[in-house]
């Protein structure tokens, strides 16, 4: 083989190398950063459910904030995903999937469906998830990605306040907006000893993450676990 011919090949043979090779890389640099995530901000902290820890590894969040913020996906921050809104910090998101106790085939509601991540999350750990969405751009674009996913959660354009009456009851029920009282309309949704977790507080400013069961009884007893700060809930809510 002449010479030129064989350094013609060899160029190709880089540029193919460089090309193939650079996708390659950046889907790995995703896992990486994903990994960081993990043993950074969740298992550094108090996040030790080792499915919690899976489920935040297979859902790759950087599929679910705008193009802007992708390079900052992983990052431990809430990032802007349009219409006012964010998508929570991942510690956050593990750490309220972690307190719910997820069982596989366990039904779950949740209320602000926002980007989706929350949701695909709780789907990995094999709940039946059920989604509520008041930002109309929000629930459509949330519903066309679990679609494009091939992930079978439900998403309703509606006020959350309300609830999902025919879905119900639940297991468990998240609510992930800032609210200043828990709505009676999810309490009644929710399964004789079943879970609800929300942000409870002072919607502007600084809300408690608690945590509260409905006992046989229809008593509800609460547990706190922090202060949060999350976007406020909106709709009936705002009325209250």
């Amino acid at each position: 083989m002449k010479k030129h011919n064989r350094f013609s090949l060899y160029l190709i043979f880089a540029f193919l190398l460089v090309c193939l090779g650079s996708q390659y890389l950046f889907a790995d640099d995703w896992a990486v950063k994903r990994q960081t995530m993990i043993d950074l901000h969740l298992k550094a902290r108090d996040i030790a459910n080792p499915q919690v820890l899976e489920a935040m590894q297979k859902v790759e969040r950087h599929l679910f904030v705008p193009t802007a913020v992708k390079s900052y996906a992983y990052a431990d921050r809430p990032l802007p995903i349009g219409e006012g809104q964010t998508i929570s910090q991942p510690y956050i998101v593990a750490l309220m999937s972690q307190l719910l106790q997820i069982e596989k085939g366990m039904k779950v509601l949740e209320i602000g469906t926002g980007s989706g991540y929350q949701a695909a999350v709780l789907h990995t750990l094999g709940a039946q998830v059920y989604s509520i969405e008041i930002i109309e751009p929000l629930a459509r674009r949330a519903a066309r990605l679990f679609k494009e996913m091939k992930l079978p959660i439900e998403v309703k354009h509606a006020d959350g306040y309300f609830g999902w009456e025919e879905a119900a009851p639940f297991d468990r029920i998240i609510i992930t907006a800032a609210a200043n009282h828990i709505p009676r309309p999810l309490i009644k949704q929710l399964k004789p000893e079943g879970v609800l977790i929300l942000p409870l507080g002072n919607i502007r400013y600084y809300q408690t993450l608690t945590l509260a069961t409905k006992e046989k009884s229809g008593k509800i007893s609460v547990v706190h676990h922090g202060s949060v700060r999350f976007v406020p809930m909106t709709g009936q809510m705002l009325s209250q």
